[in-house]
């Protein structure tokens, strides 16, 4: 008797999905289009109703999304998908997300080469905020831009697969590689900044109102700024001021969140009547009431500590402005100027390469501060310490915040001038990275002497710096 071996079942679910990861994988590694596979992923699309347009290379997000608005729900969360709860897989749904992941992922990453032209930076910027959406971001998040802390669904997924390995994981769930995703970003936008001829699409209004201001956009403005003139160092300005004040919006509302003071109960409360605590003192005083009078004969009055500390703080900020801390001198500038303004802060600002400048003048704006500064050159922190040394004139009274990737040539002469403020009293907070989420670098020399030194270098989020400044200035 012969034993007849039974066929698996095709599941055409398994084998549309397949079909789009394969197209996904074939024109990110290859220019050239593969026909049979652009034709049977249009079948695909089809099949499952959705727009062609998710196929058309030219076609941005933005524009599928404004022809077919049911899509924009999809786009949100797409990447960082909540686990099924029986653990069941829909086939049919997620053909339908490998869809619209190969979409953004293509617009993002697949950028051809050559010249790129305003209108096409901007449809990157927009796809790749999509692309952020997609992973539970803030568009510009990743990039380092002005959104702040995004409420990201960090799905659990094993990754995208277009053989259906992986039971539940062959949902994309790019979410845990964030951390990699962010920087890989801002290498491309850098990229197409460099590509695109800056100075010709400054000089035309119309294609300089199509740029949107982003951190990789203003690194190469502010390198760029002294070879501009007329309208083109006109428009750039206002970029720059745009993104400022984008950025300051995002930094002023994390910094106001716990800037109050802690009151000083050492001060007497002033015994004047908008002082008086009426609430407290007719409590205190109740043991008096007169039931027969119906009156309250107050013994004591109570008033309210208004009083705060009134010691002035200073804060030293000494930023490294080579070109490896772009991102770093753009978000301290601003955060510098943010901290100028609050009561009782005597903030100074000192930038660096193989110079030294004191911005101090212009803390206050630091729109004109970045226009002081020359992005690039070598790196000789000295030159800074010989500037801030002389400002520390009540250590106990003083923070000392220096941004650097601290790749130095006099090394052991600034890190033994730098354990001295420290020992003298004074609070020194050594920053290797204070970018929105970018890939930082510190010299490990440094690194290790810092830590035993008991000031550890910070770095990560922006966030972490202003939490450390509050605490040191409430």
């Amino acid at each position: 008797m012969t034993e007849h071996m039974t066929e698996p079942a095709v599941d055409p679910d398994e084998n549309r999905r397949q079909v789009l990861y394969w197209r996904l994988l074939a024109r990110l590694f290859d220019p050239e289009e593969q026909a049979a596979l652009e034709s049977a992923s249009l079948a695909v699309v089809k099949d499952i109703g959705l727009p062609s347009s998710l196929l058309d290379p030219q076609a941005s997000v933005d524009s599928v999304v404004q022809r077919h608005p049911e899509l924009a729900a999809e786009f949100d969360g797409l990447m960082a998908p909540e686990p099924d709860e029986d653990g069941a897989r829909d086939r049919a749904a997620e053909v339908r997300r490998a869809a619209l992941v190969s979409k953004v992922l293509l617009n993002v990453f697949a950028c051809g080469s050559g010249r790129v032209t305003a209108g096409q930076l901007t449809r990157w910027q927009s796809d790749a905020g999509w692309l952020e959406r997609a992973l539970g971001c803030e568009p510009g998040e990743l990039r380092g831009g002005r959104a702040g802390g995004g409420s990201a669904a960090r799905g659990a997924g094993t990754g995208v697969s277009p053989t259906g390995t992986g039971g539940r994981g062959t949902t994309p769930d790019l979410s845990r590689l964030i951390p990699e995703i962010g920087p890989e970003l801002g290498a491309i936008e850098a990229d197409l900044v460099k590509r695109m001829h800056l100075r010709e699409v400054l000089a035309d209004p119309q294609l300089a109102a199509r740029l949107t201001p982003s951190m990789s956009l203003i690194e190469q403005l502010l390198r760029d700024k002294n070879n501009l003139s007329g309208v083109a160092l006109a428009n750039a300005k206002a970029l720059i001021r745009r993104f400022v004040d984008e950025v300051a919006e995002v930094l002023r509302t994390q910094v106001e969140k716990a800037t109050v003071g802690a009151l000083d109960r050492s001060v007497p409360p002033k015994r004047v009547f908008r002082n008086l605590d009426l609430d407290r003192t007719i409590w205190k005083n109740l043991t008096n009431w007169s039931p027969e009078e119906e009156r309250l004969y107050v013994d004591r009055l109570y008033y309210r500590h208004t009083a705060r500390k009134t010691t002035p703080q200073r804060l030293i900020v000494v930023v490294d402005q080579s070109g490896s801390m772009v991102d770093s001198m753009v978000n301290c500038t601003i955060l510098a100027s943010i901290f100028a303004g609050l009561p009782k802060v005597d903030v100074h600002l000192i930038a660096y390469d193989t110079q030294a400048l004191d911005l101090t003048p212009w803390v206050h704006d630091p729109f004109e501060t970045l226009l002081r500064t020359n992005l690039g050159g070598g790196t000789d922190g000295t030159v800074a310490m010989a500037l801030a040394q002389p400002k520390i004139a009540e250590p106990r009274n003083t923070v000392v915040v220096w941004i650097s990737d601290f790749y130095e040539w006099r090394t052991e002469q600034l890190f033994e001038s730098m354990a001295a403020i420290h020992r003298s009293g004074a609070k020194f907070i050594p920053v290797g990275s204070v970018t929105s989420s970018g890939r930082g670098s510190v010299n490990p020399w440094f690194r290790e002497r810092f830590k035993d030194l008991g000031t550890p270098v910070l770095s990560g989020h922006i966030r972490k710096l202003v939490h450390e400044l509050k605490t040191f200035l409430a």
